[in-house]
């Protein structure tokens, strides 16, 4: 993004960060997705159309998450992946969830990865709340809180995910009414785009099997779950990705 455009969205996360009613948070995070797709959706098509375009192509960039052997860094990945694919961006994740591989074009990477800063800290800040609260215990059956954090960890990163790409749809949407006439050809430039991201994928990753950190293991916790999930539809963008690192991961 430009300047002015960041500065835009920064607007946004200022808003949203000020305000404490959770239909505010939500247009505002919708809003700063809408105005990430749009701009994508613009890009694309100047690819399509110029030749200056055509000269932009996907890139690669390593991220770290967290040290090998933390606790609850799959949940990291999951929130990492679900703000990605709302951004046209492929992942590949390490083996212990500590880094994860980004493969699109840069402006959508920079996107990914200023969505995650902020709704990573909230996302952890959230579940230790609801640690402290001691709902965990008190439910039937009660559970640990290790698994307790993991499950509304996982729920809270579905339920982003989901936010982000209605938004994502509703924009590109809104785009190709827009459009009119040159409908066709934004689709098809947001086509072309998908697979050249696909194909840059393909021929560069370095993946050598399936990441299996999403697999579910150990017990339910419904209603972490639930309490992960209502979360993640309130939560809010931070105010900027410059400020803080991401936090560690589970504790023992």
């Amino acid at each position: 993004m430009s300047s002015d455009e960041l500065a835009r969205v920064g607007a946004l996360l200022r808003q949203a960060e000020s305000t404490d009613n959770p239909h505010e948070a939500d247009a505002f995070l919708t809003a700063a997705q809408r105005i990430a797709t749009a701009r994508s959706i613009d890009l694309a098509v100047a690819r399509a159309h110029t030749r200056r375009g055509r000269n932009a192509v996907p890139v690669m960039r390593q991220i770290h998450l967290g040290e090998p052997g933390t606790r609850g860094l799959s949940t990291y990945v999951l929130l990492f992946v679900a703000i990605a694919r709302a951004n046209d961006v492929r992942v590949d994740a390490a083996h212990d969830s500590s880094w994860v591989v980004a493969f699109g074009f840069a402006t959508d990477i920079n996107t990914t990865r200023l969505l995650y800063t902020s709704l990573v800290q909230q996302m952890v800040r959230a579940s230790a709340a609801y640690l402290r609260s001691g709902q965990h215990r008190r439910a039937t059956p009660p559970v640990a809180g290790v698994t307790a954090r993991i499950r509304f960890q996982e729920a809270f990163a579905a339920r982003v995910g989901d936010r982000l790409r209605r938004a994502r749809d509703d924009a590109r949407g809104d785009a190709l009414a827009r459009a009119m006439d040159s409908a066709t050809g934004t689709a098809i430039a947001l086509r072309s785009k998908n697979i050249a991201v696909r194909d840059f994928h393909r021929e560069h990753s370095a993946a050598t099997g399936t990441w299996r950190g999403g697999r579910r293991r150990g017990p339910d916790a419904p209603h972490a779950t639930a309490a992960g999930d209502r979360a993640g539809r309130t939560a809010r963008l931070g105010t900027d990705p410059e400020l803080g690192t991401p936090p560690p991961g589970l504790p023992s």
